[in-house]
């Protein structure tokens, strides 16, 4: 039965932009929460928690609980228990009201059970062949790019080390992969928690072979990290001696959920596994989620856990990804490769070069096409935006030249087709050279020059022609973002301000394996491919530095320390990117292998302003055979604005940057250091000049160099306090009325008091958004003649200071009394600006009960929504954005 805390959040479609106002009588009332209703991951201490004065009659900190709820009338199903002393215990139970057992002894935290989506790679293609054209120009470039390549030639292949694999399985029958299963071959065991049919709504099926066929994607994590070399396309993993164990958390569609997660990563936990890996997760932006909590613990053991930053980018900063939010764990980002692969066209009847155009696969245009120019003129800033005249001839046996300007491509194809177009290149104007959406249309795009070169030649009557080779034509381009951060890659920091993400990887056009039935060879793009490498990587280090705890431990510092610093674009005096999206830079682990140097720790995280840490120290080691000079300097990041200026909204990615950047002092800028010694390093910071009301990030490096030895420290900090950021939107953006709003069942906003039946259709809904995380949402019922007013109501209500809490937090909330809770939230995401993606939530209540299912009586209500702003004093009401609404009759 659904309850009135059921939640449902709505998607927002619309064939329009953000900028358009979505009519809420539009929305679906369809639930699309990433966490399950009344389902909850409830973590326990020992038994003598629950007994403190006296040994325990209980067998079990599992018993103890179960019977504590019972004593107390509490109804409860159990799902799943975990059992892994000093790191997590616990168990997974149904129940209806939360509110009953936290103060429960014993109790020490109570989590929701979150869903992840299945991984989707950015870019995926699979290999037809060797001659492929999607085949990046150089299979070992991403080696080379780390010092993988380095390694591997002195025989480091990371041999004898043990990598656990959550993710959608593995085709271990892939000859590059072993050919086999257990032990004796690469995959030398694992386990399936889900089966094939398990789609994240349904009851997993369990069975202890995690063979993959249907997604493919762990296949390809697989191939990154061991895939043996002497295969037909000269790839191999970073790590090919290593040994792996598959987790299968993934069935063949769908989406996983925290429990099982949490069962994966004890799992590996307790078969010893050296590292894990898991290139999944969804954006959470807090450090709370079960699954990063137990990755984050199961790394402060000195195992080493590598977690996809996430692929969400373009929704900018504060949009981190869980679990790679735990906190000791390494969060991936991806780094573009420096070139890509596209085609080349031949030019005939004229002397010039072949012709890069934007592709990665050839026309499939087998015959010469003579050219056609729409306009003579170089220099048209509006070509083909407007219907072609009458003189212009059948197009349909050209390849139409076109000036890009103005108008959007498809304008362009639109027109050019109507005059029987079938193909055309499109010549840039200064704006980049980049791939373009034209939908089917065979349009692409050509450089500057190539095209002017061909309107001068058709408008001097030269006889031109273009083919386009169907063989042969590949090309190796630069690319125009090689060597940068992958645009796709999530931005940190996390809403409590942890250092996300750690480092970065090569995650771009990344050969690799896949399930030999769905084409044993594919090129993918992602996060996802980036955190495999970084896992192959930490199997190289514990290859050479053993595998001990204390290795494992200080793993992530290591690579935060020698990594290379990314720029934020390829022109000069640009900032470098800022280190909320590139994390410490690009991880070099033949570096990080071969360091002599140790530097404690490798995150300096300096807080907003309300909690600014401007005095830092860190420890620099000389693990050497001599004394070392060290010269310190500052080295800052790009200045990431997070918020668009002016407004409460998030800014886009890719996150403007400014210049302005934190100033540095330090003690002293070089000191000598003696061989086996430590020297701690103090160095004061200052705030950036800036606008605080766009949340301003600064970021940046404390540079160490002896001779030839390059480390570095990173730091984050926030020119703004976090507690001034609000968190409930209550704008017109982007449903052209402000909210918070309830609507009705015919998706009218509710203006005055209204009664509803609670029959059918006939019940409300409440439509928020989020503009910032909030570690607490909550909506109560209130009285009607409430003397309140919301910090976030538009027009007065009543009048009074005063309300209170369903839970007892002190302070000053003690003059109204809330009848009830209808739901409550916490540790939860901000919303997305893309209206079709996390757009919006709402609160649908289909029945007149609380959150634990009891009935409210016939009356008249209001409800009061609460969001506690980031690091906000849940005692404190000026905390809290609030929001109360017209009052709500209950007429059952």
């Amino acid at each position: 039965m659904k309850s009135l805390s059921a939640i449902f959040l709505l998607v927002l479609w619309s064939a329009s932009t953000a900028l358009a106002a979505v009519p809420l009588s539009s929305i679906k009332r369809v639930s699309n929460v990433p966490i399950v209703a009344n389902k909850f991951i409830v973590e326990v201490e020992d038994l003598s928690s629950f007994s403190p004065n006296k040994r325990s009659p209980y067998a079990s900190p599992h018993e103890a609980l179960y019977t504590s709820l019972r004593k107390r009338d509490i109804g409860f199903e159990v799902d799943k228990e975990f059992n892994v002393e000093g790191l997590f215990v616990g168990a997974v139970l149904t129940l209806k009201d939360i509110t009953a057992i936290q103060n429960t002894p014993g109790v020490k935290a109570i989590r929701p059970v979150r869903k992840f989506q299945r991984p989707v790679p950015v870019k995926s293609h699979v290999v037809t062949g060797l001659d492929d054209a999607a085949i990046p120009p150089d299979t070992e470039s991403t080696h080379i790019l780390t010092g993988v390549d380095k390694l591997h030639a002195q025989g480091i292949t990371g041999k004898g080390v043990k990598i656990g694999i959550l993710d959608t399985g593995i085709d271990y029958t892939h000859p590059v992969l072993g050919g086999g299963f257990g032990p004796g071959h690469k995959v030398i065991g694992g386990f399936d928690l889900v089966g094939d049919a398990y789609d994240g709504t349904n009851t997993p099926v369990p069975d202890d072979d995690p063979l993959d066929q249907c997604a493919g994607h762990g296949t390809h994590v697989a191939g990154i990290i061991g895939a043996d070399p002497n295969n037909p396309f000269n790839i191999s993993g970073v790590a090919y001696d290593a040994s792996i164990s598959s987790y299968r958390v993934f069935g063949c569609v769908g989406f996983v959920t925290d429990d099982v997660l949490v069962d994966a990563l004890l799992l590996g936990f307790k078969e010893g596994q050296d590292i894990l890996t898991l290139s999944l997760g969804g954006a959470d932006g807090w450090t709370e989620s079960s699954s990063a909590v137990v990755a984050s613990r199961i790394a402060g053991t000195g195992k080493i856990v590598t977690i996809a930053a996430g692929n969400d980018g373009a929704s900018g900063s504060w949009y981190s990804s869980s679990p790679g939010n735990g906190i000791n764990v390494i969060s991936v980002a991806s780094l573009d490769n420096t070139v890509i692969p596209l085609q080349n066209a031949t030019v005939g009847g004229v002397e010039h070069d072949p012709i890069t155009y934007f592709e990665t696969f050839p026309f499939p245009v087998t015959q010469t096409l003579p050219i056609f120019a729409t306009s003579n003129d170089t220099t048209v800033i509006d070509d083909a935006c407007s219907p072609l005249p009458p003189s212009v001839p059948d197009l349909s046996g050209f390849l139409v030249v076109v000036r890009r300007g103005t108008c959007t491509f498809v304008d362009k194809i639109t027109n050019i087709a109507a005059k029987g177009a079938k193909i055309a290149f499109i010549y840039d104007n200064g704006s980049g050279f980049a791939g373009i959406d034209v939908g089917d249309f065979p349009a692409t795009l050509i450089q500057a020059a190539d095209g002017e070169f061909l309107v001068s030649q058709f408008a001097a009557g030269a006889p031109v022609t273009i083919s386009f080779p169907q063989t042969g034509g590949s090309t190796n381009f630069p690319d125009p973002s090689g060597g940068l951060i992958s645009s796709f890659t999530s931005y940190g920091p996390s809403n409590d301000f942890f250092f996300k993400p750690s480092v970065a990887a090569p995650g771009g056009n990344i050969l690799s394996t896949l399930p030999v039935n769905m084409g044993s060879f594919g090129v993918e793009s992602g996060t996802s491919m980036a955190t495999p490498f970084v896992a192959g990587s930490a199997a190289l280090l514990f290859s050479v530095k053993g595998n001990s705890a204390d290795v494992g431990k200080a793993a992530r510092s290591l690579f935060e320390s020698t990594a290379r610093r990314i720029p934020s674009s390829h022109t000069d005096g640009d900032p470098l990117q800022t280190v909320t999206q590139q994390g410490a830079g690009l991880i070099n682990v033949f570096d990080a292998i071969h360091a002599t140097t140790i530097i404690s720790p490798t995150q300096l995280i300096l807080n907003d302003t309300a909690h600014f840490k401007g005095i830092q120290s860190f420890t620099v080691k000389n693990i050497g055979n001599s004394a070392k000079r060290y010269t310190l300097r500052h080295v800052p990041a790009g200045t990431a604005i997070t918020v668009t200026p002016g407004t409460i909204f998030p800014a886009t990615g890719p996150v403007p940057l400014t210049d302005a950047s934190a100033s540095v002092l330090f003690t002293q800028p070089t000191f000598v250091v003696p061989p086996g010694l430590s020297h701690t390093v103090s160095v004061r910071f200052n705030l950036p000049k800036g606008d605080a009301s766009t949340f301003p990030v600064y970021s940046g490096f404390i540079q160490v160099t002896s001779g030839s030895e390059d480390l570095h420290v990173s730091y984050i900090g926030l020119a703004a306090s976090l507690k001034d950021k609000q968190v409930v939107d209550n704008t017109d953006f982007f449903f052209g009325v402000p909210i918070p709003v309830l609507i009705d069942s015919a998706g009218n906003v509710q203006e005055g008091p209204t009664n509803y039946t609670f029959v059918g259709e006939d019940f409300p809904a409440l439509i928020f958004r989020l503009v910032f995380g909030t570690p607490a949402f909550r909506v109560d019922l209130v009285d009607a003649n409430i003397e309140f007013t919301g910090t976030l109501n538009s027009r007065a209500v009543d009048t009074g200071p005063f309300f209170t809490f369903p839970h007892s937090h002190g302070g000053t909330f003690a003059r109204v009394k809330i009848l009830g809770p209808l739901a409550e939230l916490d540790f939860i995401t901000r919303n997305n600006e893309d209206p079709a993606d996390n757009g919006s939530n709402a609160l649908a209540f289909p029945e007149a009960v609380f959150a634990n299912g009891t009935q409210i009586p016939n009356g008249s209500y209001r409800t009061l929504v609460r969001a506690l702003r980031v690091t906000g004093d849940p005692t404190r009401e000026e905390d809290y954005d609030s929001w109360l609404s017209p009052i709500v009759g209950v007429a059952v």
